[in-house]
């Protein structure tokens, strides 16, 4: 096995964690994975993991190592493609991450992606916490909402327009809000990063200002999933950006109410490591990622204008 092919198999024992799983994702005996990691070692003159019987670790020279190790390789990768037009000739995998309502959409028109690409191998993380994109080796990821300061480079997408949600048979029980004094006599539910986080309440914009009416809730939730299943549950009401809601509206899953009390729009964001170059299948697939969640931007716009 050449240097090359050893830091590959460093990288994803890196990024798994695990010498057997790295093996089994490389279709490699675990031993071959385990020499190629102790032969680098043995030429860098340093250790490079932790091994213990339940994980494998990082050392620190290990941590700057993965980190340069990704950056050649993604270059190594731009070499290899530099001459190569067609698309069938992008290769490898792609690690993104995006929350479960953004992922619905990107999964149903993935097929054409793939098939235009059919060397492409694409893992797909879809969490609601926010991962680390560097330490998780992730190629790029779509977050909705207000971003931390970071080393990332971000590329705005848009926004996307919230709408408040109720199901039939809540509103059948408490009867529609028609003013926020109606709110009082209505539960929300509540969405939170993390739970323990006090929840803010029923939010709207004012002009400029972005205001909140406090409300008793039944449930707190910091999934997405369970936001949704909870208003279709009937417990309460939500607010959730208006390209997912869609379907559940249209099909009369869920009413909309008050439509003149909106919450600030969410803005999209793709965010990737900041490195010198980034790979060839990288930049294919965040123009396609672009072009996909275009559609559901561009509403929340017009909605808004």
């Amino acid at each position: 096995m050449n240097r090359i092919e050893a830091m590959h198999v460093f990288v994803r024992v890196a990024e798994l964690a695990s010498f057997t799983r790295a093996a089994d994702s490389l279709g490699l005996p675990k031993a071959s994975a385990s020499t190629a990691v102790q032969h680098l070692e043995a030429q860098l003159g340093t250790q490079l993991l932790h091994r213990t019987t339940r994980r494998v670790q990082l050392t620190h020279d290990g941590q700057r190592f993965y980190e340069r190790c990704k950056d050649v390789l993604a270059d190594l990768d731009e070499l290899n493609a530099m001459f190569q037009q067609a698309p069938q000739a992008l290769s490898g995998r792609l690690r993104v991450d995006m929350n479960s309502s953004v992922a619905k959409r990107v999964i149903a028109q993935l097929p054409q992606f793939l098939r235009e690409h059919p060397q492409i191998q694409v893992e797909m993380s879809c969490t609601d916490r926010r991962v680390d994109v560097v330490a998780e080796g992730f190629d790029c990821v779509v977050r909705v909402g207000t971003l931390a300061d970071s080393n990332l480079i971000v590329r705005p997408l848009g926004q996307y327009r919230i709408v408040n949600c109720a199901s039939p048979a809540y509103l059948q029980e408490y009867g529609a809000p028609q003013t926020l004094a109606d709110l009082a006599h209505h539960t929300l539910i509540h969405y939170v990063g993390t739970l323990g986080q006090r929840p803010p309440g029923f939010e709207y914009m004012e002009g400029t200002e972005c205001r909140y009416v406090p409300m008793l809730g039944v449930l707190t939730v910091n999934s997405i999933e369970a936001y949704e299943s909870g208003c279709l549950a009937g417990l309460g009401i939500i607010q959730a950006p208006r390209v997912g809601m869609q379907p559940l509206l249209t099909a009369g899953r869920l009413v909309e109410v008050l439509p003149q009390y909106q919450a600030e729009p969410m803005p999209v964001s793709l965010l990737y490591a900041q490195r010198r170059n980034v790979s060839a299948r990288v930049q294919v697939f965040m123009a396609w990622l672009t072009n996909v969640l275009a559609p559901g931007i561009s509403a929340s716009f017009m909605d808004n204008a």
